[in-house]
């Protein structure tokens, strides 16, 4: 009962959000998607945070930590880099650039002919392709988190759930692998009615009040979602003997070779051959993704705050709260459950394995927390699965609404500008189709690993040119066209010849990464560049840092200026990337230590970090930050000031 009360008052408190926000949503695009532009730093980098604290993540990580160890979450991990470099670098520019979307930033960016195509294009791979295959990721963590939870055979009366398992029979739909043992018909049902009321739930105030009750909710919902990781992670670690006796119990279990591979935060002494193949895929994951630049739900948190200091605060509460805090609860968690629910090498070996190690997240929470705290826990995750899917809703209707409708659809077919409020009912509409879509691919989804495999292929192809963009004045309009392309065409292919084994995955975002980039730069060559009006346009707004020398100086500014920009940005990137690493590493090597692992090192790690703390958080905040040259007036506007003084 004391479990069922805690999700009524969550549930109360998602839908009241949304209905306080309404009004204020349903003024303009700028009100519904940004808030109004009203988001303060850390409430942008605790909304990041609960999108990223999806349903999927722990179930990922627990499967991880069985299949390769500790030193596989290295692998998310890595993607610190991109959420600093978006804190430090990205961030401002999404801000001064005034758009809704990445989509709509080709107008900005880019001249040209192929400017509308391309941003209809974007709006509808990003907003609808991309989005909806993560949104169905997301999907499948929850359908096994509500198999466990929600035993509707058991609720609902006969004469309303047997007319549901019979259209589920009929149609033959399945829905996931049952991993309580129901009947497949039954399993399904059960399912489908769990994923419609979460769904319905989540977008009534997502569609409802727009951005606003989107982080409103986001708040607190990954604070819950913390709260019952945290009480999680105690009840695991007590039943699994106490943080002092795990690695004991591993090595009785496992063997002292195989607890040192899976308490290792650093490669095996005997990964040999396959160390490469790791390093290469660690290596290139975070910059050749389709959102290394923070293109999606990431810079629409930015866009919503109020000034740069407020974007930059949000990356790296943001960086933080992911990368460190999460990651230390979510590996309490993995790393007991390898004492609690031991496996032999011939299960590990056995098909469904990944999926049932992932699973085991779930039953545990069933098996292992009392009421109450069991409640809590099921709230954080319901939170997670709702903060993701408010997000992915969001962000895909903003494509649908601003630039397919607003940009394309309504100027160049209907022949006018359309109306605040029948976009902001656009943007409504269009969260029915990405349920819909993301419902389809869900149905057809096994492993999230697999899943989240072929997502990182797909997108290897984008990265490198949308943080190009950014640094280069060069790139263009057929730049990324290219590269979306080339990825759009090579990644099947890579799929059908190569498959989806995981351990020639480096070989396919290698080629990937290689041959989409490569064919990017050689069209950016032999291609227009971006006219000059468009560029000084550009510069102007967004003040841009890196290799902008040709803008610079239509601008009348010293083209080191951006250069240098950049240099100091990068430092503190630098410098913020190893104090959160340290920190990562020296924390949880005195929490889970290795068997054959020294202490001495886990205390270098931990003071490095905490000095450099002091370093980092002066550059992040101090003044000297905020005016760089590049925020000096233009010659331009200095005479135009003083004449207008005279």
């Amino acid at each position: 009962m004391l479990d069922l009360l805690i999700v009524v008052a969550f549930i109360l408190y998602g839908l009241g959000s949304g209905l306080r926000a309404r009004g204020k949503a349903s003024q303009s695009l700028d009100e519904y998607f940004l808030a109004g532009r009203t988001i303060k730093g850390w409430k942008a980098g605790f909304s990041m945070g609960a999108t990223q604290f999806a349903a999927d993540t722990p179930l990922l990580v627990t499967g991880l930590v069985a299949t390769a160890g500790v030193f596989a979450l290295w692998r998310l991990w890595i993607y610190g880099l991109a959420f600093l470099l978006m804190a430090f670098v990205f961030a401002v520019g999404w801000r001064r650039a005034g758009v809704l979307t990445d989509a709509e930033l080709t107008r900005v960016r880019y001249s040209g002919k192929g400017v509308t195509p391309l941003r209809l294009l974007k709006a509808i791979y990003y907003g609808t392709v991309i989005n909806c295959v993560v949104l169905a990721m997301v999907l499948v963590a929850a359908i096994r988190i509500a198999e466990v939870f929600l035993p509707w055979h058991l609720w609902l009366p006969a004469g309303l759930y047997e007319p549901i398992v019979g259209f589920i029979a009929s149609t033959g739909i399945q829905l996931g692998e049952s991993i309580t043992g129901l009947e497949p018909a039954m399993m399904s049902a059960n399912n489908l009615i769990s994923i419609l009321l979460i769904l319905a739930f989540t977008a009534m105030y997502s569609i409802t009040g727009g951005l606003r009750a989107v982080v409103q909710t986001d708040v607190v919902q990954f604070s819950l979602a913390m709260i019952g990781t945290l009480l999680y992670a105690w009840f695991v670690v007590d039943a699994a003997g106490g943080l002092g006796g795990l690695t004991d119990r591993i090595v009785e279990l496992y063997g002292v070779d195989q607890a040192s591979k899976m308490l290792s935060f650093a490669p095996p002494a005997n990964a040999g051959e396959a160390l490469m193949p790791f390093l290469v895929i660690v290596g290139l994951q975070w910059f050749f993704q389709m959102n290394s630049d923070g293109t999606g739900y990431l810079a629409q948190r930015s866009m919503a705050c109020p000034t740069d200091r407020d974007a930059r605060i949000a990356g790296l509460v943001f960086a933080w709260l992911q990368i460190f805090l999460r990651s230390l609860f979510w590996m309490a968690i993995a790393v007991g459950l390898l004492v609690l629910y031991p496996f032999t090498p011939a299960e590990m070996a056995g098909d469904g394995f990944t999926a049932g190690r992932e699973a085991l997240f779930v039953q545990g929470i069933e098996e292992l927390l009392p009421p109450g705290v069991r409640g809590l826990m099921l709230v954080g995750l319901l939170a997670a699965l709702a903060s993701t899917v408010d997000t992915h809703l969001n962000w895909g209707a903003s494509y649908w609404s601003n630039d397919v409708y607003g940009g394309v659809f309504a100027p160049h077919v209907l022949k006018r500008k359309p109306r605040d409020r029948e976009l902001v009912v656009v943007a409504r509409l269009s969260n029915v189709l990405i349920l819909a879509i993301a419902m389809i691919i869900m149905a057809n989804l096994g492993s999230i690993q697999t899943a989240w495999f072929i997502s990182l292929l797909f997108g290897a192809g984008m990265g490198s040119v949308l943080v190009l963009r950014w640094l280069w004045e060069r790139i263009n309009l057929y730049s990324e066209l290219t590269a979306m392309g080339v990825s759009l065409i090579t990644a099947p292919l890579l799929l059908y010849y190569l498959g989806t084994d995981p351990e020639g995955e480096w070989i396919r975002l290698g080629i990937m990464a290689l041959v989409t980039t490569t064919a990017a730069i050689l069209v950016t060559f032999i291609t227009p560049a971006t006219d000059d009006a468009t560029l000084k346009r550009f510069y102007r707004r967004v003040r841009p840092f890196g290799f902008w020398r040709h803008a610079a100086m239509l601008n009348g500014i010293g083209a080191a200026v951006s250069v240098k920009a950049l240099g100091t940005r990068l430092f503190a990137v630098a410098v913020t990337a190893v104090s959160l690493f340290s920190l990562l590493v020296g924390v949880g090597r005195l929490l889970f230590p290795p068997p054959d692992g020294s202490s001495t090192l886990s205390w270098v790690c931990l003071a490095v970090g905490l000095l450099l703390i002091p370093i980092w958080l002066r550059i992040a905040m101090g003044r000297d930050f905020d005016t760089d040259p590049e925020d000096e007036p233009l010659p331009d506007q200095t005479a135009t000031s003083q004449g207008s003084s005279a």
